[in-house]
């Protein structure tokens, strides 16, 4: 869970993903999912890519990811 301080302002938050936890890099009150584009406030994001750098809604919204990751490979 982020503090206060780490959530502080208003719009998309910029974000680093780590390996079990996250930096903001600019505070926000969500990111949005690299698949739907839907926003995500930050004490709900349980999803993302450390790879791609990017944050995803949903467990279907990372299967898609991995699907599309698949056809490339």
């Amino acid at each position: 869970m982020l503090g206060r301080v780490d959530r502080g302002g208003t719009g998309e938050a910029v974000v680093e993903y780590g390996d079990s936890n996250l930096r903001v890099v600019r505070p926000g009150r969500f990111v949005r999912c690299a698949v739907t584009g839907v926003e995500i406030p930050l004490d709900a994001l349980r999803y993302w890519s450390v790879e791609r750098q990017e944050a995803y809604a949903d467990p279907d919204a990372v299967m898609v990811r991995l699907r599309e990751r698949s056809k490339t490979a």
